[in-house]
């Protein structure tokens, strides 16, 4: 029986490489990351000691380094396990909870007619190919070589032009025996309403749109006349063609991304030529949707191929628009370590316009300066807005409630939840600080929502401030005075700071770090607003570029460009001052191992505790405002046990060898 490609890319899309694989072999936990769908084993199919058989999820594929084999679900089947392409084909599709297609006819007369059409497109393209060095195609010629593109470019995207006539390509494709059943099913011609069809395309650059296995299933035109009705024009649905499913140049970013050994990134641009444009420049792994916003299957196919794809819209109200379009579009389908970024361009200006004039360095600015979805969001709702009475702080809380509402997974949402917190609190904080009087009343020691419920059931927040229900400011800032008094509440926001100089200051000194524990570094979350910027500047950085060429000489001049010079430096100095040599650029890559390793532990068990402690503080006012005594005294051993923890943290960081003491293994640390 012969499979229909749509059947098989199907199932093949449904099961993940590593489930089929898995089952002869067990993954290196050293080297395997498993929410990168990255795994690492020894090859089954020759004798090694040491792993060095690779395989991705998001591309599908199996490779070994050591003897060279490579393919996917079905050749892994046939070769390891000896089974025939029918059964593997079996194998997959019992897995996917697919049933194997039965013997049909029609279905098969189908499979048949696609075939046929993707040779009339063929066809098609290589007409327009040819009439684009025709005398016809002078005008069309003169325009792309003022667009600065060279032949080479226009032969490798197999640009073309349609001629000014009504039937060029059907009498052309009549002439070849193409009946015109199929000419007007691949959206050709146009025969709506008219009595005779005509062609569909007249007067326009050519732009052909390939499917995943790389043919030509429609085009894309760009129309040479100002008074086009519409300046570009798309094929039209059919068989072959689905708008909303496709990428402009998919299959040649998937292959940029397979050289990257899975380490680079995929860029969403918004049009054609402005694709065409960055890999003219260098910059092959950029795609584009066809015309429209950005749609879910467009999603998907970009996060199968990356799992943090960079979404790049022009500076303008258009391109803004189309951003927070996107944005939304994104939120419910978020999942651990699959989310996207935002590139936003110099307003007025297009990816085409950046490297035509200066080359890649300036688009290379840009992709540096990429923002995570979560400051995307809280830009759009808080940048432009005034915030100066309680009702509209209160509607800015809600509407960014709202939004994270509706991320699918539990565990991001939370993440998110908390981001928003952080985000509300350092945002509002400076605006109680101005005001005289006392600033407890403001959620305790001027913290926004101090014990804030953002996302969390129970608000008790902006209740009656006597005689009301639970947690009314009087209540909690009694509460946030108690707390003070046991200590708690004292904090060691020095340590903190130092802390998150460490993290950031040892990863851009040594960013082999990225290289096995990129997840975790991505996901650190900073208290300090200029670090959480430096740090979306890094990840943009080492986002770009493959796993070799992530050196710190890199990174230090894309920081450099996108403005952190300053505050690397001072990070720099202040880590010095206080001896941590592990984070410096002298210090060995053990030792600055170890020290990151240490210092992240430390910040991610105080940042428990603080949120223990805001939790705590809620307790405390609702059991107050109940005249609970016994729950009081409860919650407020448990707020000392806090605070001893917090202590007993403090003296062992303070210990810690590397950490706030000379390390004699470090390397140069003498001269210092």
């Amino acid at each position: 029986m012969r499979f229909s490609p749509t059947f098989l890319d199907d199932i093949r899309d449904r099961v993940p490489i590593s489930n089929v694989i898995a089952r002869r072999v067990s993954w290196d936990k050293r080297k395997t990351n498993v929410s990168r769908g990255d795994y690492w084993a020894c090859c089954p199919f020759h004798g090694e000691k040491s792993p060095s058989f690779h395989c991705e999820d998001r591309k599908g594929r199996y490779h070994c380094f050591g003897c060279g084999v490579t393919g996917d679900h079905f050749r892994f089947l046939t070769e390891l396990e000896g089974q025939s392409f029918p059964e593997a084909v079996q194998t997959i599709a019992d897995m996917a909870g697919v049933p194997m297609p039965v013997a049909d006819p029609q279905m098969e007369k189908r499979e048949k007619e696609r075939t046929s059409l993707l040779d009339v497109m063929e066809m098609a393209t290589q007409f327009f190919q040819d009439q684009l060095q025709t005398a016809n195609g002078a005008r069309a010629r003169a325009y792309l070589r003022e667009r600065g593109l060279t032949g080479r470019t226009i032969e490798t995207f197999r640009l073309g032009f349609a001629p000014d006539s009504r039937n060029a390509l059907k009498e052309f494709l009549a002439g070849k025996g193409v009946p015109k059943e199929q000419i007007e099913a691949c959206g050709l011609v146009v025969h709506e309403n008219v009595p005779v069809s005509y062609d569909r395309f007249r007067d326009r650059i050519m732009f052909p749109i390939l499917s995943s296995r790389e043919k030509v299933i429609a085009f894309g035109g760009r129309a040479m006349s100002p008074d086009a009705p519409a300046k570009y024009l798309n094929s039209n649905e059919t068989e072959l063609f689905h708008k909303g499913n496709v990428l402009y140049n998919f299959a040649r970013a998937r292959r940029s991304m397979q050289g990257a050994n899975g380490e680079g990134t995929i860029i969403a641009v918004e049009g054609y030529m402005d694709v065409i444009a960055l890999h003219q420049a260098g910059i092959e792994n950029a795609v584009a949707p066809l015309g429209t916003a950005l749609t879910e299957n467009q999603l998907d196919l970009l996060w199968k191929m990356t799992s943090q794809p960079v979404l790049c819209f022009d500076g303008d109200g258009a391109g803004i628009r189309a951003a927070n379009r996107a944005a939304d579009l994104a939120l419910p389908h978020l999942k651990p370590g699959q989310s996207v970024r935002f590139a936003v361009l110099p307003d007025g200006k297009d990816p085409d316009d950046l490297v035509r004039q200066d080359g890649r360095a300036p688009f290379d600015k840009v992709m540096v300066q990429a923002k995570p979805l979560s400051e995307m969001l809280w830009d759009r709702e808080a940048r432009n807005g005034t915030f100066d009475t309680p009702e509209a702080r209160a509607e800015l809380e809600a509407r960014l409630k709202q939004l994270v509402a509706v991320i699918g997974d539990e565990n991001v949402r939370r993440h998110y939840q908390q981001d928003m917190r952080d985000r509300l609190n350092s945002f509002f904080q400076p605006q109680f600080q101005n005001r005289g009087g006392d600033r407890r009343n403001f959620g305790g020691g001027g913290n926004f929502g101090g014990g804030s419920n953002f996302g969390r059931g129970g608000n008790f927040r902006g209740q009656k401030e006597q005689g009301g229900k639970a947690g009314g400011p009087r209540t909690q800032a009694f509460a946030s005075d108690r707390l003070t008094r046991s200590g708690l509440v004292r904090g060691h926001q020095e340590n903190a700071a130092l802390r998150e100089c460490v993290l950031a200051l040892t990863v851009v000194n040594h960013p082999a770090l990225m290289l096995d524990d990129y997840d975790e570094i991505a996901a650190i979350d900073y208290d300090n607003r200029d670090l959480q910027k430096l740090w979306s500047a890094m990840l943009g950085a080492a986002a770009i570029v493959a796993g070799p060429h992530l050196t710190r000489d890199y990174l230090l001049e894309c920081l450099d460009v996108a403005g952190f010079g300053s505050l690397l430096k001072n990070l720099d100095q202040q880590v010095r001052n206080a001896r941590l040599w592990t984070a410096t650029e002298q210090a060995a890559m053990e030792d600055a191992r170890e020290g990151y390793r240490q210092a992240l532990a430390f910040h991610k068990r105080a940042k428990d505790l603080r949120w223990q402690k805001i939790e705590l503080e809620r307790d405390i006012a609702q059991a107050t405002e109940a005249g609970d005594d016994a729950e009081i005294d409860r919650l407020m051993r448990a707020s000392q046990e806090v605070h001893f923890e917090a202590l007993r943290l403090e003296n062992q960081e303070a210990i810690i060898d590397g950490f706030g003491v000379l390390s004699g293994r470090v390397k140069g640390a003498a001269s210092h």
